[in-house]
Order: structure tokens, then sequence, then C-alpha cells
């Protein structure tokens, strides 16, 4: 990769005043490209083959070159396009977009082949090999070999792919996007998306980044592109396509697996304020909005339609959402009936009913009145007819209405079509145009929002510190049995239970009757891990003859057990655990425990060092959490010492960041709020 001064050299590249087109057919449709947009600068073709390109005569060298061009495209065969890109960088060109194929994707001979690539570039970025290009929109330079379906723009976003097709296809969006700028990376040898996002903060007349991520190969960089955009309040959402290879196949803990394919991509972007799209469609919805709108400041929402399918379609849409449709407080709801008469029941999604259909007035008034709700967006749900065989007029005093609405409160509003098809792109601008967002498709909407939601509130809140990382453990990993893994946990916090480690039936008798019935009897030794399958555990034990009965059936498993004192008030119980990974490094997953962990599947991923803030919002976000809160009668969880029991456990990863392979706390049983948790059970496994 570039270093952080050529990824500030990039935006010469990526805007360009002068540009040279290096090979055939593709440089001559660069030019073309150009041209079509409005390209105001020199092009200078160069080709020892062709008299002239795009009009223009060609020069037979890159050494005839009469000035320094800010950018090249080349577009020659792998051998000479490195001859080519020495050539380049020894006239001091900006950057160079590397067409040609053949390289480290190739695989044998091609990784050789990229390597001598880079060191013939030196510090000249360039996009690629194996590249299409880029368009800039803004500026009218299109170093890009192929039609599209872009136009010129003053201001729009920015997308990023790792994918040519991908960049060819949003390009030919119909989705009223305003596209400042569409890059592809190609192989990525020089330039990759955190260079990308730097330059691209650059120019201020990019209003968000979109990102399509198929991996991140350098994580320092791209926390800290992520983190200078959030410092520079420009909003970034991606596309993450594929799986990781978070923890795979580690032997004894369940936390690789509950960490998942994306997990960790999911508490990078939360952590970076990155919001996700799991659609290409939902990616420009979310772009799209963030361009009108920006972030939003919290996640309150109100809908309206003229449909009472469609307000009951909106409220099932959103359920499990982070968005919300409040219900109306009672002035306001008073408000909102009175525009409408006593026919309408007044609710959030509201039907407004057809009655008042083409009568701007009134329709102007009713919208006034809903948006005057503690709203940060309300849509109105508008479909508009097929141009080439009906009529649009009476659509129009909808559009004013919504219009002079948003404009009369000061608040945000949407038009959302519940197809995307059924808001043409013209409608779309000119909904811009008024202020107004024109979003395709109600699930894309309400995704847009949650985006928006998400990137608002980590924008105005504290930057998190870098990660944890830690270097890669290189000795042979050891796992600590259980008593000695709860023995390090208690040394940096965490409450395990009252317990003695004993040898014989003797022994444990008389520890039971030291710490008082019930007791639990456990196996313990090196290779034990999963106690439950192997009948190393005997739980609620009353008496001394079912002590001494347990340790008789375990005495083919193990010389040593722990007798513990039985935690008889536990409300719910949680598995905290630390993986690695080998870009992210530790990690910690907090979910719903027990010995059903993974068929329950509930848990939440954060990146070290964490916070208790972070923790709490990722224990609220559990499919399980209102078993913490009280459920059915029994009483709330001790939440707050759940989090000092998960900031301990975390303490302990930090402490051994370059040792720790993993980590298993499960169950952390969580006893009556203010009577504190205990960690039932404790493996970890270190590097020696």
């Amino acid at each position: 990769m570039t270093t952080r001064s050529s990824a500030q050299a990039l935006a010469r590249l990526l805007r360009p005043k002068s540009i040279a087109v290096i090979g055939g057919r593709e440089a001559a449709e660069v030019a073309n490209q150009c041209d079509r947009l409005g390209f105001k600068g020199e092009i200078w073709p160069i080709s020892p083959k062709r008299d002239q390109i795009a009009g223009r005569a060609c020069l037979k060298d890159i050494e005839s070159l009469p000035g320094i061009p800010d950018g090249a495209f080349i577009a020659i065969p792998p051998e000479p396009t490195i001859q080519g890109i020495g050539a380049l960088a020894a006239r001091g060109v900006g950057g160079t977009v590397c067409y040609a194929a053949g390289f480290k994707e190739a695989g044998g001979p091609g990784i050789e082949r990229q390597e001598r690539l880079v060191k013939a570039a030196g510090a000249m970025p360039f996009l690629g090999p194996n590249c299409y290009g880029f368009i800039n929109y803004l500026d009218g330079a299109a170093l890009w070999p192929d039609q599209h379906g872009g136009q010129r723009v003053e201001r729009g976003v920015a997308v990023v792919t790792q994918s040519g097709n991908i960049a060819v296809n949003v390009t030919m969006q119909q989705r009223s996007l305003p596209l400042g700028y569409i890059i592809t990376l190609g192989n990525q040898a020089a330039v990759g998306i955190p260079e990308c996002m730097e330059a691209l903060l650059e120019d201020e007349r990019v209003t968000a980044i979109g990102l399509h991520i198929e991996g991140i190969s350098d994580l320092a960089a791209f926390e800290r592109a992520a983190l200078l955009a959030l410092e520079r309040r420009i909003p970034v959402v991606a596309l993450k396509t594929g799986s990781s290879a978070a923890g795979a196949a580690l032997a004894f803990s369940h936390t690789a697996s509950l960490a998942g394919s994306d997990g960790l991509f999911n508490a990078i972007f939360d952590r970076l304020g990155i919001a996700r799209a799991r659609t290409v469609p939902e990616l420009l919805e979310t772009l799209k909005f963030l361009h009108v709108a920006g972030p939003l400041k919290g996640n309150r929402i109100s809908s309206m339609s003229c449909s009472g399918g469609e307000a009951s379609l909106m409220a099932d849409l959103a359920e499990g959402r982070s968005v919300v449709f409040p219900d109306l407080a009672p002035a306001h709801k008073t408000e909102v009936q009175n525009s409408l008469g006593e026919m309408v029941h007044v609710s959030n999604p509201l039907d407004y009913h057809t009655y008042i259909w083409g009568d701007e007035a009134r329709l102007t008034h009713a919208f006034t009145a809903m948006l005057r709700g503690d709203y940060d967006v309300s849509m109105v749900i508008l479909d508009f007819p097929r141009g080439d065989r009906c009529q649009m007029d009476s659509w129009w005093p909808t559009v004013n209405a919504v219009a002079d609405a948003a404009r009369t409160t000061g608040n945000q509003a949407a038009i959302v079509a519940s197809l995307g098809e059924l808001l043409p792109e013209a409608m779309g601008f000119s909904l811009i145009e008024k202020g107004l967002a024109p979003m395709h498709g109600m699930t894309e909407a309400l995704s847009a929002f949650e985006g928006a939601y998400r990137i608002g509130r980590a924008q105005d809140a504290p930057r998190p510190p870098p990660l944890l990382g830690g270097t890669a453990p290189s000795g042979t990993p050891r796992l600590s049995d259980e008593w000695e893994s709860k023995r390090m946990l208690a040394a940096h916090g965490l409450t395990v239970p009252q317990g003695a480690l004993v040898s014989s039936a003797t022994e444990a008798v008389a520890a039971a009757e030291a710490l008082g019935f019930p007791v639990a009897v456990k196996a313990v030794g090196p290779d034990i891990a999963h106690k439950t399958e192997i009948g190393g555990v005997a739980l609620n034990l009353h008496t001394a003859d079912a002590v001494d009965a347990a340790v008789g059936r375990m005495a083919k498993l193990a010389k040593r057990f722990l007798v513990e004192k039985m935690v008889t008030d536990s409300v719910a119980e949680l598995i905290v655990g630390i993986s690695r990974d080998p870009q992210f490094g530790p990690y910690l997953v907090v979910g719903f425990g027990g010995i059903l962990v993974e068929l329950i599947g509930d848990s939440r991923v954060l990146l070290l060092p964490t916070d208790r803030d972070r923790v709490r919002a990722a224990l609220d976000s559990l499919k399980t959490a209102p078993l913490l809160k009280g459920y059915r009668g029994k009483p709330a969880a001790d939440v707050e010492a759940a989090i000092d029991a998960i900031m301990a456990i975390a303490g302990f990863a930090e402490a051994n960041a370059d040792t720790i392979v993993e980590l298993d706390v499960n169950p952390l049983m969580l006893r009556p709020a203010g009577k504190g948790v205990v960690a039932a059970d404790a493996l970890i496994r270190l590097a020696k």
C-alpha cells in the first residue's frame, strides 16, 4: 500500500487538469468519455501505432509528452505496462490507472510481475492493475474505457468498489442519486480503500462515501481513514461481501463460532460509525438520503399514506429495526385530527385517506400538522404513475404539499415509492431540488434511516481508542483448567464461586460441608473443556452421599475435582468470550449463555479496547435482552455487575494481548439487581 503522503497525492490523480492516455481502443475510449463529460483539461494520447485518437495527434512515446500530466490511463500488455509505469513515474506524473490484467490475480508469474510493477511506480500512486479506472463527474474526468450512465454534477456521493462490474452498474442507476465519483480498485497493488477515502475527503463537494468491500488488507489504515471521515462529518456506508475467517476451527471455545462470518465486520463498522448496507439498492438509497438530509440525530420517524394497507405494511417492516414509529403526543394528535377531520383515525403510521387527494391546501395543512411532531424524518408514501401511459398532474399537489410542510416546519421529509420503478428519475431530481429525499422502496428507505441514525450517533459520540491489535502468539497454546482460569480472572476483578480444589471423594465431602449445600462438583484437567457432554459436571448436590457418588462417577475422567457453592438465585445467564483474529486481534463476544449457547446464537461482537457504554449497548441489542430486565415476573438482573464482569474480562484480554488465544466464561450467572454476578465456568488458552 502507499504511504499516507501518497494517499494525499492521490487527489491529484482523481482531480486531474491534464491526462495522458496510452494504448489503443481503450485509450481512445477514455479520451471520448472525457470529451462527452466536457473535460476542460489537456488530453495527450500516446500510441506508436496510431496517428490520432479522438481527433488528437498521437505522441509516439511517454518521453514526448509536452507537459507533466496529473493523471494517466495505460492500457497495454502487462510487461510493457511495467515499463510504461516506470517512465510515467520518472516524468513526475500525478498518478495512473493500470488497466492490464495478468498480474497477481492470475497467480504464478503474475505475482512476481505485480511486485515489479509496484517497484517501477515508486511513490507514484496508481489504481489497479486489472482495473477499470474511475470517473470524476464533478470535473468531467473519465479515466474509464467504456460507456457509463452518469452525468456531470456539482456535488454528490463517491462510490469506491473492488468490482468493475458493480461500478458499471452503479453508473447506470436511475434512482436520482447524484454520483460525484465512481472508483474501481482492481488488485489494489498500490492504492486501496483507505487511500481513496482520504483523498475523497479532500474534496468538499463529496457529500457521502460508499464502499463495496470484499476484504480489508490494512486495518490500521482503514481505521484511520474512517475516523477522519467521522471527524470531518462525511458519512460512510459500506456493502461488505464475502466471509471472514475469524477464529476458524478453534478447539474448545464457543466464542469463535458465535462471532460468525460477519461479526467482526459488523463490530468494526459500528465502532467507526459506518452504516452497513446488505444490498446494492440499500447502499445507493442510504447514500442518497445522506446526500439530501445528512445523518440523523435520532431514530424517531413518521409515515403518511392514503392507504391503510401501506400504513400497516410500513409498521410491519419497521419491526425489529433501530428506528421507531412513536405514538403521537396528545396535543399533537389533536392538531393532526383537526387537520383531517373525524373520519380519520390518527396514528403513526398514518392513513390520511384519499378524500383530500388533489386538494393541495388541505394536504399541506395535514402534512404540516404531522411534521410538527417530534420526528427526525417523516415520509409520505407516494407511487407515481407510468409516464408513457398515464398523466401525473394530480400527483403534484401532494408533492408540493410535502415540500411546503417541510419548509414551514423545518423538518426533514422523504417521499417513498413502494416500488422502485414508480419514482421516475426526473421526478427524483425534482424532489431533491425541493429538499425532499426521493426514496425507492419502503424497506430500503427504512434501512437508509437506520444507517443515517447510526452515523449521526457516531459523529456525536467520543472517538474510540485505536484497536488493541497485538502480535500474533508464536508459542504453542496451552489450555488452563477451570480452577486455574478462574484464579487468573479473579485477579482481574471477576467474581467466581466459593470453591475448593480436591483430589478425592473424602476431600470433596469435607469441602462441600465447609461451603454449605447445595454444591456443584466438576472434573478438572487440562484436556477437559466441554464437561457437560462427557459427564464431568454434577449440579445441585444437597448431601454428602451425593457428592461422594459424583466424584466416584468422575474418577475415570480426572484426578482432581472442583467443589463449588451453587448459585441458587440466578435470573439470567450470559456467555462472555475472547477470541482472536489474525487481522483484528483479540475481540470480545457477549451473548445469551448456558448449554444451548450455540443453538440460540444470540450474541454481539465488540472489538478491544471497549468501554461500558459499548458493552451496555451490546447487551441491550440482544434478542434475549428482555430476560435481563425482568421477564414474566422474574426480577431484573444485576446488569451493572454484569458490565463490571465483562469489563474485567476485557481487561484480562488487554493485559495479555500478545498471548491470549481464546477465553470462555459460560455461564456468567446474573443474580437479581444489587446482588452481583458469578462466573460459573471459565476456560482460558494462552500461548506459552
